[in-house]
């Protein structure tokens, strides 16, 4: 790949890491599964809980039953992208998530008090290029931070 190639696949890639979350905190969350191939996966091994959504359509169930009343902002920093072919990428971002159950003000309401993340860890990406766009072929979740939800007012 020439150097402008390499540069426009890091810079697809990285928008679908944002991308990611921010249809997760404000957007429809069940949206992400069109971020990846239609045999893409997202999964959390052991150490963590075993979950794993493979195919558009667990995907777009499994994000899609986000408990209502849930806030949630997700921050990503180091993103890492590694080009290993003219179809194939790797990358490693890590992420702070800030979360409350039990919000009723909707995405426009009211201010929570600052807490906290309830995690932070990285997520390791596979992204494959299809018909000359980019998606997510794989991603797994590494949490060695964690605790649990709030609920807003308690």
């Amino acid at each position: 790949m020439d150097p402008l190639e390499r540069l426009l696949a890091e810079r697809a890639c990285e928008r679908l890491v944002i991308d990611f979350v921010r249809r997760l905190d404000l957007g429809e969350p069940s949206s992400v599964a069109e971020l990846f191939t239609a045999d893409g996966w997202w999964e959390w091994p052991p150490p963590g809980d075993g979950r794993r959504a493979e195919g558009r359509a667990a995907l777009a169930a499994y994000f899609g039953s986000r408990p209502p009343g849930r806030l949630s902002r997700r921050v990503m920093s180091n993103i890492l992208v590694t080009v290993t072919g003219p179809e194939t990428a790797t990358a490693t971002s890590y992420f702070q998530t800030y979360r409350v159950d039990g919000h009723d003000g909707g995405r426009d309401g009211g201010m929570v008090p600052a807490g906290p993340p309830v995690q932070v860890g990285h997520y390791e990406d596979r992204f494959r290029c299809l018909d000359g766009g980019w998606l997510l072929a794989s991603r797994t979740l590494v949490l060695p931070f964690g605790g649990p939800t709030p609920t807003a007012g308690g």
